[in-house]
């Protein structure tokens, strides 16, 4: 078992990915090198196409890649099978995505302790950590409503809650104020800050400079290469 108090978080190395579409060959990511450690805040930053999305992707295990290396927690995802990569997203990653990804039909306590349901913790412990954590993000008031009755700052703190409620190693953000005004954006950046302060490790992803801004390290991707960092 890996010592997950030392190593870093996310560590690729020379990793591509290409898709073919009809006659043409799309290089999404060319040998991209990246390390990210425990207690970083990594904001990745590129426009529409840049190869960011695929990147994310691959990062969460929800993708493969062609050539190179990922490790996750020192964890070579590449050797995993589908069950085992299940299992990895469900306890060492928590994601928080643009459009929310509730269950309409889910009251927002219910939403939150799915992942907790998933990997086998009995109902009575997924509820009292769900309220924990829905009470840290002030969603107390909030627990038994559905999302429709809901803004998109509380549906985005529910994301988060959800996303935090397995104590993941990593917090992967996909676009998360994409869908949201100014001032409510801003809160939602001003919160992760404070779970970045409380040690929390946080990769974004963001086409807003703006945005990553907020972030502690800016890594700039450009078709499918990383340009700065």
């Amino acid at each position: 078992m890996a010592d997950f108090s030392t190593c870093p978080v996310i560590e690729i190395k020379d990793v591509s990915k290409q898709f073919v579409m009809g006659d043409n060959v799309v290089h999404a990511l060319r040998n991209v090198s990246l390390t990210v450690k425990q207690g970083e805040y990594v904001g990745i930053l590129g426009p529409s196409g840049s190869g960011k999305s695929t990147l994310m992707n691959i990062i969460g295990c929800m993708d493969t890649y062609d050539s190179g290396e990922y490790k996750l927690m020192s964890i070579p995802v590449a050797k995993l099978n589908d069950r085992q990569q299940t299992i990895i997203r469900n306890r060492l990653i928590g994601f928080i995505f643009q459009k929310y990804h509730l269950v309409s039909t889910y009251t927002v306590l219910q939403n939150v302790m799915m992942p907790l349901l998933a990997r086998g913790e009995s109902y009575k412990e997924a509820e009292a950590k769900a309220k924990e954590k829905l009470a840290m993000l002030e969603m107390s008031d909030r627990i038994y409503h559905k999302p429709n009755e809901l803004s998109g700052g509380q549906q985005q703190r529910a994301a988060i809650a959800r996303a935090l409620i397995g104590d993941p190693k990593l917090l992967l953000a996909d676009e998360p104020t994409g869908a949201l005004d100014t001032k409510t954006g801003e809160e939602v950046l001003k919160l992760f800050r404070t779970l970045n302060d409380m040690g929390h490790t946080i990769v974004m992803i963001t086409h807003d400079l703006k945005v990553a801004s907020h972030a502690g390290r800016i890594i700039r991707i450009v078709d499918g290469e990383i340009t700065e960092q």
